[in-house]
């Protein structure tokens, strides 16, 4: 399948994996520092931003998409990065021997059963009132307070964040045919195989202020699970830490190259 694409810039390949209910624009804050030293490939999964959906939607068929579409672009081991859905997507491929690093921030998994129901059903939640005030979300997302409320499940500090980005956060899973039966297959996630990954670089990053996939104890569990791979603290982040602090992200997938 092709999926749609962003690519800039020159070196070793990075291809950059949005979570659920997201899109590949997610990553712009790092682009420019990333493009200096990667050539930078952020995908939109099947459903999400402009890539057509599958026929039955779930994290294993988006992992065998993003696959099918490595093999179908000549993307040969490229360093992999992704975020939520994403970050478990990634370590799936990486485990699969299909990648030269690989970075997760966030990623999925790693929880216990009421960390994944709290997890869903707070996404499933926020996504229903988004579509219900959608006629009235510009106002509400034009002020802080507003952005401060709606998005406190995604960024660290959500009333930095400019209303467009707001905007666009609240569209990505409005909008998103795979959305809501991605969401659904949570349900079915199991942790690859860590034995393949100890012979790989592998960063793990979590933000401090993550309280969708909570930060306390699902990286205690990640770092359980591959006590081989670097744990990073991302102080003052959330969720998606990408407009939280962009430097310190770049700076995680910059290593890689060392």
């Amino acid at each position: 399948m092709t999926l749609n694409h962003h690519r800039v810039g020159q070196g070793e390949p990075l291809v950059l994996v949005h979570g659920v209910g997201s899109r590949w624009q997610v990553w712009e804050p790092l682009f420019d520092t990333l493009a200096q030293s990667f050539e930078v490939i952020a995908v939109d999964l099947p459903g999400f931003g402009a890539s057509p959906p599958l026929a039955h939607t779930t994290v294993a068929n988006l992992t065998d998409a993003l696959a099918d579409f490595l093999t179908e672009q000549g993307i040969e081991r490229p360093h992999l990065a992704g975020n939520s859905m994403g970050g478990y997507i990634v370590l799936d491929l990486a485990a699969r021997g299909l990648a030269r690093s690989v970075t997760a921030f966030s990623p999925i998994g790693f929880w216990d059963t009421p960390g994944r129901i709290w997890c869903q059903q707070s996404l499933a939640r926020a996504a229903s009132l988004a579509g219900i005030l959608r006629p009235v979300m510009p106002t509400v997302l034009g002020s802080a307070a507003g952005r401060t409320a709606f998005l406190y499940l995604v960024f660290g500090r959500p009333w930095a964040v400019d209303t467009e980005v707001a905007m666009d956060t609240a569209k990505g899973a409005i909008e998103a045919p795979g959305f809501t039966p991605a969401l659904a297959s949570f349900s079915n996630v199991r942790l690859p195989d860590p034995k393949p990954l100890t012979d790989l670089p592998v960063t793990i990053a979590w933000g401090n202020r993550d309280i969708l996939l909570t930060y306390a104890t699902q990286s205690r569990r990640a770092r359980d699970f591959l006590p081989g791979a670097r744990h990073e603290t991302l102080r003052g982040s959330g969720h998606t830490p990408f407009y939280d602090d962009p430097a310190g992200c770049a700076r995680l997938l910059l290593d890689q190259l060392d």
